[in-house]
């Protein structure tokens, strides 16, 4: 579409500067990846129960799959 543009709209789209998002600068201090803190010392616990909840809601799919497969063979 650019391509069939006139060309002073075609300058104008290659002079405009985009500017680098200021990443750091969000009011909390240091960037971090999650969008919360992680809970102080339990650590392990709060590891245990992401990754039972993450594999839970993960299967789920897969089980109720089987049951289905499992139910209809059995008629």
């Amino acid at each position: 579409m650019l391509a069939r543009a006139p060309h002073s709209l075609r300058a104008q789209v290659a002079r405009t500067r985009v500017t680098p998002s200021a990443r750091f600068v969000h009011g909390h201090g240091e960037y971090h990846h999650l969008p919360f803190a992680w809970p102080g010392k339990k650590r392990l616990s709060f590891g245990i129960k992401l990754t039972a909840y993450l594999v839970t809601g993960f299967s789920i799919p897969f089980v109720a799959a089987k049951y289905q497969l499992n139910k209809s063979a059995a008629t």
